[in-house]
């Protein structure tokens, strides 16, 4: 059997991991607090038993937007600080000012410092001891890719910039040429007759196929392949991999045939889910233009001082099955900006105004979008809203990328959370992966998941 030394999570593992211990952790020290010390503000007991669900319902929720269990913020420990501060504070003031599900205000306010730091240090000395103990020496895991080596830097580049406790430590090449000994990058170039022996002298996790040429994987490659399965080691698929850990499809890496392959998210066409979203996607632009206009005053007054000429404008866009529709929106732009031609936007773009650089980070300026999910020309969720010029260029070079047409286009969307503002075919092409594994994974879950990135980047004024 494989000798494995290391423990290694998947990322939704570390995830629930993170979770679960930062709620046990927190409730353990509440507890223990309220038994050494005069601390009677919140009290277990079988009667107020919803008031821990509340807590541990508060911490998952602030702990999501404030960014807590992102793994790269996680793994760092200066800015997991900003996090805990700002998720401790913000769970602590609307668990006081619920108190229909949780305790009455207590009349004497030095339980409410009790009860602050008794969260904020659990959650703090608990992180650091993740970031110290386990992120960055547990969590490792080994593996050994079969690849062209021509594909070796930017496959291997691609799974670890996202995850950076996987690690590549060899590979096979697999061209029919693969008599070539190097190392690459610290990756040791690995004979398909040792493969084998390697695996289980470094203590190797899984072995990730990578390869489109079946000539590459010769009867002494299989062979060795096939043993290692047999003796209970992980043999995984590269694009399987790339999804699983990127959330991304990786349709640089299929042939054209890639349909065949897309399992398209059922709820695409259930009705009921489909209903559910309607009537939530009315009711949350009907909110969002009530509270547009709270601002609108101001943005009318920014626009006069800061952009001066028109506040609103109208541009084409794609929608649902390649329909074009007219999107709303505030001007950030000055006068005439496409008076050369339609470009992308791009950051630090000279022909955005002060102002409407205030809008665009803030995301104010798409509080007029909320007409057209009432409209029904976008929804809440889904892909990027693009102009057809941009359409028809990107769909030249990407075969795959009127997919997104499938369903509405989003105010805010699995791509627009995970990824900034694209300036370029290359950006394109990344949100067109996270765009297809929305499509691809559509859910309820999936769905709250990105309404609470898009709090995150819109209180980290992270828009573009």
């Amino acid at each position: 059997m494989n000798n494995k030394n290391k423990i290694h999570f998947e990322i939704s593992e570390r995830k629930i991991l993170l979770k679960i211990f930062d709620i046990l952790l927190v409730l353990l020290t509440l507890y223990s607090v309220s038994s050494i010390f005069n601390f009677s503000y919140f009290n277990f007991s079988e009667s107020n038993y919803s008031w821990t669900i509340v807590l541990a319902i508060y911490i998952n929720i602030f702990g999501s937007v404030f960014e807590m269990y992102n793994l790269q913020i996680a793994s760092n420990q200066f800015q997991i600080i900003k996090s805990i501060i700002l998720t401790t504070s913000t769970t602590v003031l609307v668990y006081l000012l619920t108190p229909i599900y949780t305790p009455f205000l207590p009349t004497n306010r030095i339980q409410i410092i009790f009860f602050f730091f008794s969260i904020f240090f659990t959650l703090l000395l608990w992180r650091i001891f993740y970031v110290k103990f386990l992120a960055s020496h547990r969590f490792v895991k080994k593996a050994v890719i079969v690849c062209d080596v021509e594909q070796l830097t930017e496959l291997v580049n691609s799974l670890e910039s996202v995850d950076p406790h996987y690690k590549f430590t060899g590979f096979v090449n697999s061209d029919s040429d693969n008599t070539l000994k190097l190392k690459l990058n610290g990756i040791k170039n690995i004979s398909p007759d040792e493969l084998e022996n390697y695996v289980r002298k470094n203590s190797i996790s899984e072995i990730v196929i990578a390869s489109q040429k079946t000539d590459g994987i010769t009867v002494v490659l299989y062979n060795q392949l096939i043993h290692l399965l047999e003796n209970g080691f992980t043999i995984r698929e590269y694009t399987q991999l790339y999804e699983n850990i990127t959330q991304r499809i990786p349709v640089q890496y299929v042939s054209r045939d890639f349909y065949r392959y897309f399992p398209f998210s059922r709820n695409n066409q259930n009705k009921l889910y489909q209903l559910v979203t309607r009537i939530v996607e009315i009711i949350f632009s009907m909110i969002g233009i009530a509270v547009g206009l709270l601002f609108f005053p101001l943005i009318l007054i920014g626009n006069l001082l800061g952009n001066r000429g028109k506040l609103f404008y109208t541009q084409e866009r794609v929608g649902k099955n390649g329909e074009i529709f007219q999107i709303y929106k505030y001007r950030t732009m000055i006068k005439n900006a496409e008076a050369n031609g339609a470009v992308f936007t791009s950051n630090n773009d000279s022909r955005i105004t002060f102002f409407g650089s205030f809008l665009r980070k803030t995301r104010m300026d798409e509080f007029p979008q909320f007409i057209n999910i009432l409209l029904g020309n976008m929804a809440i969720i889904g892909p990027r809203p693009e102009r057809p010029i941009f359409v028809n260029e990107i769909a030249e070079v990407m075969p795959f990328y009127e997919t997104r047409h499938i369903i509405k286009p989003g105010l805010t969307g699995w791509a627009q959370v995970n990824y900034s503002y694209g300036d370029s075919i290359e950006d394109s092409l990344v949100k067109l992966q996270y765009d297809l594994y929305y499509i691809k994974h559509r859910s309820i879950f999936l769905d709250i998941n990105i309404i609470i990135k898009t709090f995150s980047t819109i209180l980290f004024y992270r828009g573009q």
